[in-house]
């Protein structure tokens, strides 16, 4: 069997797992930035069949001991997800059974070089100062889609990074 036939496979099969997971429950979409020191969520995004796309902001997303979303690395080291699914559960009321992680490299891959310093441009959330063409007045989820749509989308980049591991996919 080709390789090309074997990458084609496991792109069907992540297609349709995804479509399944999607029809049954909302999948959980995370921006994990892995470079600072304490790895945190950035962001994050609901994702239901009825429901379409839903922004979730890590700041405002609580566990029920009080941690939240963006410190899930911190607070449950051991089983990070398995928190994330909780905050979801005690927050939005929503259960997620599957995580996608998408580290900042997958990121800039799939929608173009810049990416992450374009959504800093423009988010307004504790004072960014933008730069000399963008003030910096939207807050996390418009300037993530708009940061976003203003990227050259690659969606051959998305097996690539699955394969390198730049994307994780969590079932919990």
């Amino acid at each position: 069997m080709s390789k090309l036939k074997i990458i084609l496979g496991i792109i069907a099969v992540i297609i349709i797992a995804l479509l399944l997971f999607t029809m049954t429950s909302p999948i959980l979409i995370l921006a994990e930035d892995t470079d600072e020191g304490d790895p945190g969520v950035d962001m994050a995004a609901k994702i239901s069949f009825p429901g379409g796309f839903e922004w979730v902001y890590p700041g405002n997303s609580y566990h029920p001991n009080g941690d939240t979303l963006h410190n899930i690395h911190l607070f449950a080291p051991d089983n990070p997800y398995g928190a994330a699914k909780e905050i979801m559960e005690h927050t939005y009321h929503f259960t997620p059974h599957l995580i996608v992680s998408v580290n900042p490299e997958a990121a800039e891959s799939i929608f173009g070089a810049g990416l992450i310093d374009n959504i800093r441009a423009n988010d307004a959330y504790h004072g960014y100062a933008g730069n000399d063409q963008v003030s910096g007045t939207m807050d996390r989820g418009d300037a993530v889609s708009t940061a976003m749509t203003k990227g050259t989308f690659n969606p051959l980049a998305v097996p690539i990074q699955l394969l390198m591991g730049n994307i994780s996919l969590h079932i919990v």
